[in-house]
Formats: structure tokens, C-alpha cells, sequence
């Protein structure tokens, strides 16, 4: 068993979901794999579990019954993972978005610089994202700098889905409570432990937009996003 666990959160991802777990399990450091599926009518979950027989208590598959948003998800699965008692739990899409050589970066980030929230930052050094066009680059930059005036939070990429967590900061935060499932959820796991008195380390990735598959961006996540902000400005400290 390794001492770093990657979650991946998967909906109709069948396109990407080998290629991205034999990545992951490709790297230098060992990590365990985590995918939480919401039910995909694609046929995701079938294709775990055969790779499961391939990489026996490596690999692990928690299937949900419904789709039922992003944060909900990695909530999931980080309570899967403090249950096991992993010590580095890390975020990570499906859809190579993230790249998994960067998950090396991540897991020293925290485990060797010892920061408690190590984050896969595109905004950190100049915008560093591949393919997106040029609106959904503007709105997704334009997007953490609304959160870090609002909030003051000293963080440059707050929306950022690349995250490696030591695994006391979400013993503390209290992940019942968490109010957000999409854009919002990530914005405010990261203004929790902040609050909280957590370090954090923002390192520079570069972030590629999908290749294959659909994205699952909407509308209300965005709407999500912004009016949520206001809503944690306003609660202030965790209680």
C-alpha cells in the first residue's frame, strides 16, 4: 500500500480512463488509485474493473449510483481515503487535463517541503494552459482573481482541480459542511484550510484542455463560482 492516494473522479470517461490509471501507476514515486464513477452509461466502471485484475490492491473503484457533482465525489472519496489511512490524498481529473508527471511535484510539495496543501497552479507563474479558448482562459483567470478580492485568500489559481492534501488537513475540515459540487467546491476546500491555519504551496503546471471526451463545464457551475464566493466571504471563520 502506498502512502499517497489519487482520486479521480470519472463520467463517461471510457476515451480516457486507461490510459490516465496506467499513467498514473507509470511514475517513479508508487501512488494508489482511487476512481469514484457516477454511474457512467459509457461503460468507465467496466473498464476499472477489469484493469483492476491487472493491478491487484493498487486499484480501486467506488461506483455511485447517480451523477451527482464534483465535490460530492472527492468528498467520497476522501473520506474512502482517511478510512484507509493514507497520508497524502491528491486530486486529479480523468482527462489528462492534469499531467501525471506533475503528481511527483505535488507529493513532495508536501511530503518533503512539508506544506499542508500542495496545489497544481496555473496562474502562479504568468497563465500557463494549453488549447482552451481564449474566453474560458479570461474567465477561468479573471475567475481567482474575484476570489482573491473577495476573500483576500493568497492563493493565484483557487478554481484549480490538481491538489495534494495532507491527510490532517481534511481530518479538520469539517467535509459535512463543505456546501459547494462544482467550481465553488474547490474554491472552498482551499478557503477552508486557509482559515484554518493550513500552509499552502502553489506549484506551476501547465494545464491542457481535454482531447477526448466531453467537458462537463456549465453554466451553473460558473453561477456557482461566483455567488458562492460572496456566500463563504460572508460566513467568515469555520465554525
Amino acid at each position: 500500500m502506498s502512502d499517497a492516494l489519487v482520486i479521480i473522479p470519472t463520467y463517461n470517461e471510457n476515451e480516457n480512463i486507461n490510459a490516465i490509471i496506467k499513467a498514473v501507476f507509470n511514475q517513479k514515486k508508487a501512488f494508489d488509485v482511487l476512481i469514484v464513477d457516477d454511474n457512467s452509461p459509457d461503460g468507465t466502471s467496466e473498464i476499472v474493473l477489469q484493469l483492476m485484475n491487472e493491478f491487484p490492491n493498487k486499484l480501486f473503484l467506488e461506483k455511485r449510483l447517480k451523477k451527482n457533482g464534483l465535490g460530492t465525489a472527492y468528498i467520497h472519496g476522501f473520506k474512502w481515503a482517511l478510512a484507509r489511512n493514507y497520508e497524502f490524498i491528491i486530486e486529479m481529473d480523468a482527462d489528462f487535463s492534469h499531467d501525471p508527471k506533475d503528481l511527483n511535484r505535488l507529493y513532495k510539495a508536501c511530503s518533503l517541503k512539508e506544506a499542508d496543501v500542495a496545489i497544481g497552479s496555473r496562474y502562479s507563474q504568468g497563465v500557463n494552459v494549453v488549447n482552451w479558448p481564449m474566453k474560458r482562459v479570461l474567465l477561468s483567470y479573471l475567475a481567482s482573481k474575484y476570489v482573491r478580492f473577495i476573500t483576500g485568500i493568497p492563493i493565484h489559481d483557487t478554481t484549480a482541480g490538481f491538489v495534494c492534501w495532507r491527510r490532517n488537513v481534511l481530518e479538520t475540515i469539517q467535509l459535512n459542511k463543505i456546501k459547494f459540487i462544482g467550481y465553488a467546491f474547490q474554491i472552498e476546500m482551499k478557503f477552508m484550510a486557509w482559515k484554518l491555519g493550513f500552509s499552502t504551496n502553489e506549484v506551476s503546471v501547465t494545464f491542457t484542455d481535454r482531447t477526448l471526451g466531453a467537458s462537463k463545464m456549465s453554466g451553473n457551475i460558473v453561477f456557482e463560482a461566483l455567488f458562492g464566493v460572496l456566500k463563504m466571504r460572508l460566513r467568515g471563520l469555520p465554525k
